[in-house]
Protein backbone atom coordinates (compact mmCIF):
# COMPACT_ATOMS: atom_id res chain seq x y z
CA UNK A 1 0.00 0.00 0.00
CA UNK A 2 0.98 3.64 -0.30
CA UNK A 3 3.34 5.47 1.99
CA UNK A 4 1.72 7.81 4.48
CA UNK A 5 2.97 11.38 3.90
CA UNK A 6 5.13 13.20 6.44
CA UNK A 7 4.79 14.85 8.92
CA UNK A 8 1.69 12.75 9.61
CA UNK A 9 3.78 9.58 9.35
CA UNK A 10 6.21 10.85 12.01
CA UNK A 11 3.34 11.49 14.40
CA UNK A 12 1.69 8.11 13.78
CA UNK A 13 4.99 6.23 14.17
CA UNK A 14 5.65 7.94 17.50
CA UNK A 15 2.15 7.03 18.69
CA UNK A 16 2.56 3.41 17.54
CA UNK A 17 5.85 3.18 19.40
CA UNK A 18 4.29 4.70 22.51
CA UNK A 19 1.25 2.39 22.37
CA UNK A 20 3.41 -0.70 21.89
CA UNK A 21 5.61 0.27 24.81
CA UNK A 22 2.62 1.02 27.04
CA UNK A 23 1.25 -2.45 26.26
CA UNK A 24 4.66 -4.00 27.03
CA UNK A 25 4.74 -5.78 23.67
CA UNK A 26 8.14 -6.60 22.18
CA UNK A 27 8.84 -5.77 18.55
CA UNK A 28 8.93 -9.50 17.75
CA UNK A 29 5.53 -10.21 19.34
CA UNK A 30 4.07 -7.06 17.86
CA UNK A 31 5.38 -8.01 14.42
CA UNK A 32 3.84 -11.48 14.57
CA UNK A 33 0.44 -10.02 15.45
CA UNK A 34 0.72 -7.30 12.79
CA UNK A 35 2.06 -9.58 10.05
CA UNK A 36 5.59 -8.14 9.86
CA UNK A 37 9.05 -9.19 10.97
CA UNK A 38 10.66 -7.72 14.07
CA UNK A 39 13.30 -6.09 11.84
CA UNK A 40 10.53 -4.44 9.78
CA UNK A 41 8.91 -3.10 12.94
CA UNK A 42 12.26 -1.80 14.15
CA UNK A 43 12.97 -0.09 10.81
CA UNK A 44 9.58 1.66 10.78
CA UNK A 45 9.91 2.80 14.38
CA UNK A 46 13.44 4.13 13.77
CA UNK A 47 12.36 5.98 10.63
CA UNK A 48 14.56 4.04 8.20
CA UNK A 49 11.58 2.40 6.50
CA UNK A 50 8.46 4.13 5.18
CA UNK A 51 5.22 3.84 7.10
CA UNK A 52 2.61 2.23 4.86
CA UNK A 53 -1.12 1.70 5.16
CA UNK A 54 -0.50 -2.06 5.31
CA UNK A 55 1.67 -1.54 8.40
CA UNK A 56 -0.94 0.74 9.95
CA UNK A 57 -3.68 -1.83 9.42
CA UNK A 58 -1.44 -4.51 10.94
CA UNK A 59 -0.79 -2.22 13.90
CA UNK A 60 -4.51 -1.75 14.49
CA UNK A 61 -4.96 -5.53 14.47
CA UNK A 62 -2.06 -6.08 16.84
CA UNK A 63 -3.24 -3.42 19.28
CA UNK A 64 -6.94 -4.26 18.85
CA UNK A 65 -7.78 -0.57 18.87
CA UNK A 66 -10.72 -0.62 16.47
CA UNK A 67 -8.83 0.83 13.49
CA UNK A 68 -7.69 4.01 15.26
CA UNK A 69 -4.48 4.58 13.28
CA UNK A 70 -6.10 3.83 9.92
CA UNK A 71 -8.75 6.45 10.68
CA UNK A 72 -6.04 8.97 11.58
CA UNK A 73 -4.17 8.30 8.34
CA UNK A 74 -7.25 8.64 6.13
CA UNK A 75 -8.66 11.61 8.03
CA UNK A 76 -5.52 13.73 8.07
CA UNK A 77 -3.56 12.28 5.16
CA UNK A 78 -4.85 11.33 1.72
CA UNK A 79 -8.53 10.38 1.33
CA UNK A 80 -9.01 6.59 1.55
CA UNK A 81 -10.23 6.37 -2.06
CA UNK A 82 -6.95 7.91 -3.24
CA UNK A 83 -4.56 5.57 -1.41
CA UNK A 84 -4.58 2.71 -3.98
CA UNK A 85 -3.70 5.18 -6.72
CA UNK A 86 -0.87 6.66 -4.63
CA UNK A 87 0.58 3.17 -4.41
CA UNK A 88 0.44 2.73 -8.20
CA UNK A 89 1.84 6.24 -8.73
CA UNK A 90 4.75 5.68 -6.36
CA UNK A 91 5.78 2.40 -8.01
CA UNK A 92 5.22 3.46 -11.63
CA UNK A 93 7.90 3.49 -14.31
CA UNK A 94 5.73 5.71 -16.49
CA UNK A 95 2.89 8.09 -15.62
CA UNK A 96 0.43 9.68 -18.01
CA UNK A 97 -1.87 12.48 -16.87
CA UNK A 98 -4.56 14.30 -18.80
CA UNK A 99 -6.14 17.41 -17.25
CA UNK A 100 -8.65 19.61 -19.08
CA UNK A 101 -9.21 22.12 -16.27
CA UNK A 102 -6.39 22.09 -13.71
CA UNK A 103 -2.64 21.61 -13.48
CA UNK A 104 -1.91 18.00 -12.40
CA UNK A 105 -1.13 17.65 -8.70
CA UNK A 106 2.42 16.41 -9.33
CA UNK A 107 3.18 19.67 -11.18
CA UNK A 108 1.41 22.12 -8.87
CA UNK A 109 3.21 24.77 -6.85
CA UNK A 110 2.17 25.16 -3.23
CA UNK A 111 0.12 28.36 -3.65
CA UNK A 112 -1.77 26.94 -6.63
CA UNK A 113 -2.48 23.67 -4.76
CA UNK A 114 -3.76 25.59 -1.75
CA UNK A 115 -6.05 27.73 -3.91
CA UNK A 116 -7.48 24.67 -5.65
CA UNK A 117 -8.08 22.82 -2.38
CA UNK A 118 -9.79 25.85 -0.84
CA UNK A 119 -12.53 25.61 -3.45
CA UNK A 120 -13.85 22.68 -1.39
CA UNK A 121 -15.72 24.54 1.34
CA UNK A 122 -16.15 21.36 3.39
CA UNK A 123 -12.41 21.34 4.24
CA UNK A 124 -11.14 23.18 7.30
CA UNK A 125 -8.01 25.32 7.07
CA UNK A 126 -6.04 22.58 8.85
CA UNK A 127 -7.30 19.94 6.42
CA UNK A 128 -6.35 22.12 3.46
CA UNK A 129 -2.82 22.59 4.81
CA UNK A 130 -2.48 18.86 5.52
CA UNK A 131 -3.49 18.04 1.95
CA UNK A 132 -1.15 20.68 0.54
CA UNK A 133 1.75 19.12 2.46
CA UNK A 134 0.76 15.65 1.26
CA UNK A 135 0.59 16.87 -2.34
CA UNK A 136 4.01 18.51 -2.13
CA UNK A 137 5.40 15.31 -0.60
CA UNK A 138 4.04 13.25 -3.54
CA UNK A 139 6.09 15.32 -5.96
CA UNK A 140 9.30 13.74 -4.67
CA UNK A 141 8.73 10.86 -7.11
CA UNK A 142 9.64 13.22 -9.97
CA UNK A 143 13.03 14.08 -8.48
CA UNK A 144 13.93 10.86 -6.66
CA UNK A 145 16.44 8.20 -7.63
CA UNK A 146 13.90 6.00 -9.44
CA UNK A 147 11.82 8.71 -11.07
CA UNK A 148 9.34 7.63 -13.73
CA UNK A 149 8.87 9.06 -17.18
CA UNK A 150 6.10 11.60 -16.67
CA UNK A 151 3.89 12.75 -19.53
CA UNK A 152 1.21 15.36 -18.90
CA UNK A 153 -1.31 16.61 -21.45
CA UNK A 154 -3.10 19.81 -20.47
CA UNK A 155 -5.86 21.70 -22.18
CA UNK A 156 -4.89 25.30 -22.97
CA UNK A 157 -7.77 26.49 -20.79
CA UNK A 158 -6.00 25.07 -17.72
CA UNK A 159 -2.94 27.28 -18.24
CA UNK A 160 -4.89 30.40 -19.20
CA UNK A 161 -7.30 30.36 -16.26
CA UNK A 162 -7.55 33.80 -14.71
CA UNK A 163 -9.32 35.50 -11.83
CA UNK A 164 -8.86 38.20 -9.22
CA UNK A 165 -6.88 35.87 -6.94
CA UNK A 166 -4.98 33.92 -9.62
CA UNK A 167 -2.68 36.43 -11.33
CA UNK A 168 0.50 36.03 -9.30
CA UNK A 169 -0.23 32.39 -8.53
CA UNK A 170 -0.59 31.48 -12.20
CA UNK A 171 2.63 33.33 -13.06
CA UNK A 172 4.46 31.21 -10.49
CA UNK A 173 2.67 28.07 -11.63
CA UNK A 174 3.47 28.54 -15.32
CA UNK A 175 7.12 29.26 -14.52
CA UNK A 176 7.26 26.00 -12.58
CA UNK A 177 5.62 24.10 -15.45
CA UNK A 178 8.26 25.43 -17.85
CA UNK A 179 11.09 24.43 -15.51
CA UNK A 180 9.67 20.93 -15.07
CA UNK A 181 9.01 20.53 -18.80
CA UNK A 182 12.70 21.17 -19.49
CA UNK A 183 13.68 18.06 -17.48
CA UNK A 184 14.51 15.08 -19.70
CA UNK A 185 12.02 12.71 -18.04
CA UNK A 186 9.12 15.19 -17.88
CA UNK A 187 7.02 15.87 -20.98
CA UNK A 188 4.33 18.56 -20.92
CA UNK A 189 2.04 18.87 -23.91
CA UNK A 190 -0.72 21.43 -24.40
CA UNK A 191 -3.91 20.87 -26.37
CA UNK A 192 -4.48 24.25 -28.09
CA UNK A 193 -7.85 25.94 -27.80
CA UNK A 194 -8.10 25.80 -31.60
CA UNK A 195 -8.55 22.04 -31.36
CA UNK A 196 -12.16 22.64 -30.36
CA UNK A 197 -14.12 19.75 -28.91
CA UNK A 198 -12.29 16.49 -28.19
CA UNK A 199 -12.86 13.34 -26.14
CA UNK A 200 -10.66 14.54 -23.27
CA UNK A 201 -13.12 17.27 -22.33
CA UNK A 202 -15.27 14.54 -20.74
CA UNK A 203 -12.92 14.62 -17.76
CA UNK A 204 -9.41 14.07 -16.35
CA UNK A 205 -7.73 10.69 -16.08
CA UNK A 206 -4.35 9.18 -15.37
CA UNK A 207 -2.48 5.99 -16.23
CA UNK A 208 0.41 4.30 -14.42
CA UNK A 209 2.69 1.58 -15.81
CA UNK A 210 4.10 -0.83 -13.22
CA UNK A 211 7.59 -2.34 -13.18
CA UNK A 212 6.02 -5.54 -14.50
CA UNK A 213 4.62 -3.71 -17.51
CA UNK A 214 0.94 -3.65 -16.52
CA UNK A 215 -1.18 -0.51 -16.54
CA UNK A 216 -3.80 0.84 -14.14
CA UNK A 217 -5.86 3.99 -14.50
CA UNK A 218 -7.42 6.54 -12.21
CA UNK A 219 -10.55 8.63 -12.59
CA UNK A 220 -11.58 11.48 -10.30
CA UNK A 221 -15.06 12.89 -9.88
CA UNK A 222 -16.94 15.23 -7.57
CA UNK A 223 -17.34 12.52 -4.91
CA UNK A 224 -13.91 10.93 -4.96
CA UNK A 225 -12.11 8.68 -7.40
CA UNK A 226 -11.67 5.15 -8.70
CA UNK A 227 -8.70 3.00 -9.62
CA UNK A 228 -9.32 1.36 -13.00
CA UNK A 229 -7.72 -2.07 -13.35
CA UNK A 230 -10.05 -4.12 -15.59
CA UNK A 231 -8.39 -4.82 -18.92
CA UNK A 232 -11.24 -3.48 -21.06
CA UNK A 233 -11.52 -0.27 -19.03
CA UNK A 234 -7.76 0.30 -19.07
CA UNK A 235 -7.78 -0.26 -22.84
CA UNK A 236 -10.49 2.39 -23.18
CA UNK A 237 -8.40 4.88 -21.20
CA UNK A 238 -5.34 4.05 -23.31
CA UNK A 239 -7.34 4.76 -26.48
CA UNK A 240 -8.55 8.06 -25.04
CA UNK A 241 -4.98 8.91 -24.06
CA UNK A 242 -3.87 8.42 -27.66
CA UNK A 243 -6.70 10.67 -28.80
CA UNK A 244 -5.86 13.58 -26.49
CA UNK A 245 -2.12 13.12 -27.02
CA UNK A 246 -2.67 13.41 -30.78
CA UNK A 247 -4.58 16.68 -30.24
CA UNK A 248 -1.69 18.19 -28.27
CA UNK A 249 1.22 20.25 -29.54
CA UNK A 250 4.71 18.69 -29.65
CA UNK A 251 6.91 19.14 -26.61
CA UNK A 252 8.93 22.17 -27.77
CA UNK A 253 5.91 23.98 -29.18
CA UNK A 254 4.08 23.35 -25.91
CA UNK A 255 6.94 24.93 -23.96
CA UNK A 256 6.87 27.91 -26.32
CA UNK A 257 3.13 28.30 -25.65
CA UNK A 258 3.75 28.12 -21.91
CA UNK A 259 6.36 30.87 -22.24
CA UNK A 260 3.93 33.00 -24.21
CA UNK A 261 1.28 32.56 -21.51
CA UNK A 262 3.87 33.35 -18.83
CA UNK A 263 4.72 36.64 -20.55
CA UNK A 264 1.07 37.70 -20.39
CA UNK A 265 1.03 37.24 -16.62
CA UNK A 266 3.91 39.67 -16.25
CA UNK A 267 6.67 39.58 -13.62
CA UNK A 268 6.05 37.67 -10.40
Amino acid sequence: MADVPSPLADFIVSEIRRARGASRITQESFGRAAGFSASHVSAVESGTRALTMDFIKGTDRALKNGGLFERLATKFGAPSWFLPWLDAEREATQLRYFEPNLIPGLLQVEHYARTVLRTDESLTDDEVEQRVRARMSRQAILTGEHRPQFVAVLDEGAIRRTGNDLGGIMAQQIAHLIAMAELPHVHVHVVPAASGLHIGLSGPFALARSKEGGWVGHLENQLGGDVIDKDDDVATLQARWESVRNEALPRRQSIDLLKEVESHHGPQ
